[in-house]
């Protein structure tokens, strides 16, 4: 096996997972992502874990459930990782096996290279950055995110809590994607109004570098017109069969994890420092109430973010005292 891929493996479970001899570690992969699944299997064994791999075809899109024995089987883990190639995160079976009191890490899409890169950033400065900007959000009654592109968008918050993904994951319930790096929350529901142009990636699409953007235009919290090339297309293709909730103006995070950058890969994508990302689709695992199985995240490059008018972001640059 691969020795960098192993050592970023034990990292994970050993570092950012915090497991413990004999807990039973349960990974959760793919045809596609075998490979990453099984260095998983190896490192959680060499820590003297019971660790155990349950490997599924693939999934068809972000949010959608898994087969009925791999949820069952990741509420009687202490850990959960999965390696898939759609991600688990937003899923009623992520949901159940954190109730249970599982540390779940998803990993959406990774690659050998996202994982020996990012496994081996600094966590305990990304979370510490992660938690600044997650008790800015918390605080904040609105957001509006503005860039040169034409984003212009503002996001009701009061009241709710933003989430700290730190790629720390050592109490019982706890999750988050690996690598990680990002602070989120679900504006209000039916709240948010303006337009968001995705000129970094988006998810199930990938990298736009070089493509005619998306502009994502949005009215009462809902995305009412998609518009640009053929990604823009593909992206309504997605969408519209799963109905109005599938449109639904789902999350807003912000990137703090300053080894990744952009690759096409929403995993690693959406948690480059200086980059915003807003998603559309299911919120439930945020709070919310639309449980719909798809969640797509759209990154916006270089933007300025400014919390009851205050600005914590300047054109890509956190401004963090």
């Amino acid at each position: 096996m691969d020795k960098a891929l192993l050592d970023a493996a034990v990292i994970a479970v050993k570092d950012c997972l915090k497991i413990k001899k004999d807990e039973l570690l349960l990974v959760v992969t793919d045809t596609n992502l075998k490979e990453i699944g099984e260095s998983l299997v190896v490192a959680g064994r060499s820590l003297g874990t019971r660790a155990i791999i349950m490997e599924m075809p693939p999934l068809s899109r972000n949010g959608e459930e898994p087969p009925e024995p791999v949820t069952k089987a990741m509420m009687h883990s202490d850990v959960v990782v999965a390696p898939t190639t759609m991600s688990l995160t937003h899923t009623a079976a992520r949901r159940e096996a954190c109730k249970a009191g599982a540390r779940v890490a998803t990993m959406p899409g990774i690659t050998k290279e996202t994982m020996v890169r990012c496994l081996n950033a600094d966590y305990f400065a990304i979370a510490e950055r992660t938690r600044t900007v997650t008790d800015m959000l918390t605080a904040a009654k609105s957001a509006r995110v503005t860039t040169a592109a034409g984003t212009d968008i503002t996001m009701p918050l009061e009241g709710i809590r933003a989430i700290a993904s730190t790629g720390l994951f050592h109490e019982a319930g706890s999750f988050g994607n690996l690598p990680s790096g990002e602070a989120y929350m679900m504006p209000a529901e039916g709240g948010s109004e303006g337009i968001f142009v995705v000129d970094g990636s988006m998810a199930g699409i990938g990298d736009l570098e070089g493509k005619t953007p998306i502009t994502i235009k949005v009215e009462k919290g809902h995305a009412t017109e998609i518009t640009g090339g053929p990604e823009a297309d593909l992206l309504r293709e997605k969408l519209e069969p799963l109905g109005k909730p599938a449109f639904n103006v789902a999350e807003l995070g912000v990137g703090t994890n300053d080894a990744a950058r952009i690759i096409g890969n929403i995993l690693e994508d959406e948690k480059v420092m200086g980059t915003i990302h807003i998603a559309l689709g299911n919120n439930m695992s945020m709070g919310g109430t639309v449980d719909v199985p798809i969640h797509l995240d759209g990154i916006v490059k270089d933007p300025t973010v400014e919390l009851d008018g205050k600005t914590i972001m300047k054109d890509g640059k956190l401004l963090l005292d």
